[in-house]
């Protein structure tokens, strides 16, 4: 039977680890580490997988665990990589954070800016004013397309400024301002990409089935593969390692990049493959695994992930681990 047990056990929730590292905290479970040989990171790889909030977690993520193997070299290339992202972003928060994480280390263009973040937070309330004053004149239009893009628009504001609480509440109000399956859809996917990095693991699913049961939505194969993105996702934070691994397996080779403010297709062949590898017995891993032509090709993105598969479907555990 193709488990893993005893000592061997693989420890499937390290695989989430990096989600958690922004207030993913994106995207999702704990172990004490999921890169034992961290510096072999690089960071370029993940600069070419990820966006958004995404991208920042997991540099983040990497710096931690850098300051932890006492690499200072790729402590600080990832730090100012987040650097990078948090002022073109605008998050001033996240600038703040990173700043003092670097520490005067990298010399005074990686200093705190004050009168930088003063103004960025200036002009942030004054959009949001902006925002919200729009938003209350489409309410006493009572034009229910306008009312659901302000509390979109105001969604969006909160998320890219990392209030992710708030951008929350907007991208729930806009619910009962959706006329087509479309406008449902994307309601689903805020919501979910939200409660992902909040870690509200039981929102996300709740939202994956809302999104399933939008009508039309099986027609579109993107957004389908996000909703089982993220519910394997929330599985495997709440250690159902089987269930996750059957939502990764159906996730389609058409995801690409699509889903990188969230996931890459690298995590869905690696997570899917770790899952199954311990939840699976050995006449479902050759069926749902190595059979599959469509998981194949998402496992070609991840030779070495591949080859353990093959390796312990063989038995030969020692390469396998």
């Amino acid at each position: 039977e193709a488990r893993v047990r005893g000592e061997n056990r693989i420890e499937v929730r390290a695989m989430a680890e990096p989600m958690e590292a922004s207030a993913s905290g994106s995207a999702s479970a704990s172990a004490s580490t999921a890169y034992p040989h961290v510096t072999n990171i690089d960071v370029e790889v993940i600069l070419g997988q990820y966006t958004g909030h995404a991208l920042v977690s997991r540099l983040r993520f990497v710096a931690k665990k850098a300051a932890e193997a006492k690499d200072e070299t790729l402590e600080l290339e990832a730090l100012k990589l987040a650097f990078a992202e948090a002022k073109k972003s605008e998050q001033t928060a996240l600038y703040q954070e990173v700043t003092e994480a670097i520490g005067g280390r990298c010399g005074p263009d990686y200093a705190c800016d004050a009168m930088w973040v003063e103004q960025v937070d200036r002009r942030a309330a004054q959009k949001k004013d902006k925002l919200e004053s729009e938003l209350n004149g489409y309410k006493a239009n009572k034009i229910k397309e306008s009312i659901r893009m302000g509390h979109t628009f105001l969604g969006e504001f909160f998320y890219e400024k990392g209030e992710l609480n708030d951008a929350l509440k907007q991208y729930v109000r806009t619910r009962d301002y959706c006329t087509t399956s479309k406008h449902l859809i994307t309601m689903c996917l805020n919501v979910i990409k939200v409660s992902l990095e909040l870690e509200h693991h039981l929102h996300v699913l709740n939202y994956v089935q809302k999104g399933e049961q939008t009508p039309d939505v099986q027609q579109d194969s993107v957004s389908m593969d996000k909703l089982r993105c993220a519910s394997g996702l929330a599985n495997l934070a709440n250690s159902k390692y089987k269930v996750a691994a059957r939502k990764f397996l159906q996730v389609s080779d058409e995801l690409k990049d699509t889903y990188s403010d969230v996931i890459a297709p690298q995590d869905v062949a690696t997570y899917g493959a770790f899952c199954a590898l311990a939840s699976f017995d050995r006449s479902e891993l050759k069926q749902k695994v190595i059979d599959s032509v469509t998981f194949r090709n998402l496992l070609e993105l991840v030779p070495e992930v591949r080859e353990a598969v093959y390796d312990f479907y063989a038995s030969r555990y020692a390469s396998c681990l």
